[in-house]
């Protein structure tokens, strides 16, 4: 794929002065290539069981040097997301007075910069070796950019697009460190995100509510050690359980086991050799799920689900089916048209697919998640995040 290049970038991190904000589930992409109701990993209180095959861990096996850098208190080690990470860390902010929030109930202290400074930290010590480092940026989940990214207005989207302007700008700067520390030539980058963000789509804002297209499709960049020119798209339906069997595959490692995501590889490779992409093993249905009661440890679960195959997508709550949804996404992409009265044979076939995927098999580890009790402390951390966690 083309190389993703953001911003200006002089391999120092930017300075600024002024921050701007606001903002809104488990940063989940250390886990493990599987479903969340595979994982059992489904309400705030649930952790990765230790028995779980780790992408880190292959990495540490392999004889890479792994480290884990981050700002969201849901992949704090008590939720297991630390395994096979020789070095799992939540950077020290180091300008804590310098940054503002518009809203002051999200006041997650420091900015991603703090994230670059102990990344370059890692590489100047290990960069020489094989290493696996995984940053998970926090601000644009929290509307947060500088004067010098304000390209846009004042509204909540616009404030979104001008912290995914600043962000891009400190990705650069990443880069570009790269490049100086000679990395660059023999580096994978892989660019993703946990979900997307609803600005009055379908009546609400932010995330980690339901499961509507604005808050489910998500980016995946991958930038090689080589250019491709012209840069290339892979047109496949793809989901986040994808990207772990997709980049170990790149890299010669071994496959995580018990796995319900596939390599792209042979899409990739397609696409870059100009060829119509060989067909998926399965009848491209893809889902997306959420507990809309996650945050609310007290109440029963009430579990939501998208249903995905070719033009159609079904939304379907499990505790009220009458409520079932379907958009045709090829005549609707912003999901504003129910048409579940008009495609009855559609909506049938494709709610027993979510009755099915809701009855997924436990995990290989048997049906008892693990869980965690969070103290107020946490819980106080968590909500500052903008999360109505209960």
């Amino acid at each position: 794929m083309e190389r993703y290049a953001a911003g200006e970038a002089d391999g120092h991190v930017p300075e600024g002065d002024r921050y701007q904000g606001d903002g809104d589930h488990h940063g989940d992409f250390v886990q493990a290539a599987t479903v969340p109701g595979q994982q059992g990993v489904l309400r705030a209180y649930d952790v990765v069981s230790p028995e779980a095959r780790m992408p880190a861990e292959i990495f540490q096996e392999a004889g890479f040097r792994t480290a884990g850098i981050w700002r969201n208190g849901w992949i704090d080690p008590n939720f297991g997301f630390s395994q096979g990470f020789e070095i799992y860390l939540s950077p020290r902010s180091q300008r804590r007075n310098r940054v503002r929030l518009e809203n002051p109930n999200h006041s997650l202290d420091g900015d991603d910069r703090d994230i670059l400074f102990s990344a370059f930290g890692f590489l100047r010590a290990h960069g020489h070796e094989r290493w696996f480092l995984y940053l998970h940026m926090m601000d644009v989940h929290q509307y947060l950019y500088s004067e010098d990214t304000a390209l846009f207005g004042t509204s909540y989207s616009d404030s979104y697009d001008n912290s995914i302007r600043w962000v891009d700008s400190l990705l650069g700067h990443l880069f570009r460190g790269l490049e100086e520390f000679g990395l660059r030539e023999n580096t994978l980058v892989v660019f993703s995100s946990d979900h997307g963000e609803a600005f009055g789509e379908h009546g609400g804002e932010g995330h980690a509510r339901n499961v509507y297209g604005e808050v489910t499709q998500t980016p995946l960049i991958l930038s090689f050690p080589f250019r491709l020119d012209p840069g290339i798209v892979v047109e496949a339906r793809s989901e986040n359980v994808d990207l772990w069997p997709t980049v170990l595959d790149i890299l010669g490692l071994p496959a995580l086991p018990d796995v319900d995501g596939r390599s792209m590889l042979p899409e990739i490779v397609a696409a870059a050799r100009g060829e119509t992409p060989p067909e998926g093993e399965d009848d491209g249905v893809a889902f997306a799920q959420i507990d809309q009661a996650w945050g609310r440890t007290q109440e029963v679960p009430r579990p939501m689900v998208a249903v995905n195959q070719g033009r159609w997508r079904l939304m379907f709550r499990a505790g009220a089916p009458e409520r079932t949804e379907l958009y045709d996404k090829s005549a609707d992409p912003r999901e504003q048209r129910n048409i579940v009265q008009q495609h009855p044979e559609v909506t049938e076939r494709l709610k027993e697919r979510a009755v099915a995927y809701l009855k997924s098999p436990p995990p290989p580890w048997g049906e008892d998640t693990p869980s965690v009790e969070i103290d107020e402390m946490q819980m106080n951390q968590l909500r500052a995040l903008g999360y109505g966690v209960q």
